[in-house]
């Protein structure tokens, strides 16, 4: 049956680099229900008859299609009896706004993560949070990178490793001497109070920090900070990767060759499978727009001659 076949395609790509967590539960809930059916091939009409029954979103529907075209590509490949179904499902491509922090602002969190309550058994927690969401703004790593670092992955002359994350990817990020300087004293702090754990920033047991700790304290420092908005989607940390990319590029300078090279170079730092991924990273700021504005002044002042 169907499952079997899913198990195998999984299997084939994941010995490519793909993840396919949620891909491989979309596509074994599908030849279930094929199963259901007593069909062995993907059928176009029941593809859109279990659509709405797995999902109810017109967003979440486009996810799973998408996952289902793709195994289904794979498995016409093999034989022709497979069927595609069409593309046809409208998908919400719309990303929260990036906010992007200034310097201040940024300098702003660090004092108030390094002001936060102390806690009798997380001595270690205002130079934890100053050090790890520091190294976010100062790397531009996601926050899931930053609390899977260990020890080990601190090599020399500066520069972190980053192990199979996202896309299973693994590169190594160096860092600026203020950036290792900053490091060190955290470290030094560290050998007292986490000397057992491993992890780069260990929770109060030692063991890996907690994602939603993370982001519910610097949802608290961000309030400490005044960086509250009169808007519904607050600042978040992954924006500090945001705001990291978008101050690289606007310091790229204006020739088409040299944005092209910082772009490659920003894509392979920030750890993206795709430069498609960098572009959006690419943010409408002043100084962005100012220099948008002067070279589209120097075209049109080059066509007019």
């Amino acid at each position: 049956m169907l499952s079997a076949d899913v198990n195998r395609y999984i299997s084939l790509r994941r010995a490519l680099g793909y993840k396919l967590v949620r891909a491989e539960r979309h596509l074994l809930a599908f030849a279930c229900f094929a199963a259901e059916r007593d069909e062995s091939h993907i059928r176009t009409a029941t593809a859109l008859t279990w659509l709405p029954t797995a999902a109810k979103s017109p967003n979440a529907m486009a996810h799973r299609l998408m996952d289902l075209i793709q195994f289904a590509r794979f498995m016409q490949a093999e034989d022709p009896r497979h069927e595609i179904p069409p593309a046809d499902i409208k998908r919400n491509t719309n990303r929260p706004v990036p906010y992007i922090y200034t310097a201040a602002e940024i300098a702003r969190i660090l004092d108030a993560a390094g002001n936060l309550r102390y806690q009798r058994p997380n001595p270690l927690r205002r130079k934890l949070y100053v050090m790890l969401f520091g190294l976010i703004a100062a790397t531009g790593m996601r926050v899931s990178e930053v609390v899977a670092l260990r020890l080990d992955d601190i090599l020399p002359d500066g520069v972190l490793r980053i192990r199979e994350t996202k896309f299973r990817k693994s590169r190594l990020v160096p860092l600026h001497p203020t950036v290792v300087e900053a490091l060190k004293r955290y470290l030094g702090a560290r050998c007292q109070f986490a000397a057992e754990s491993d992890w780069l920033f260990p929770s109060v047991e030692h063991r890996q920090m907690c994602l939603r700790m993370v982001n519910y304290t610097f949802r608290c420092v961000t309030r400490r900070a005044g960086i509250v908005l009169e808007r519904s989607q607050q600042p978040r940390i992954h924006d500090l990767r945001h705001t990291f990319a978008t101050r690289v590029l606007e310091q790229c300078g204006a020739g088409r060759g040299e944005v092209a090279r910082h772009f490659v170079a920003l894509s392979t730092y920030l750890g993206h499978v795709s430069i498609h991924n960098t572009y959006w990273y690419l943010q409408a700021t002043p100084e962005m727009m100012t220099d948008i504005a002067a070279a589209a002044e120097a075209l049109v002042g080059e066509n007019a001659a």
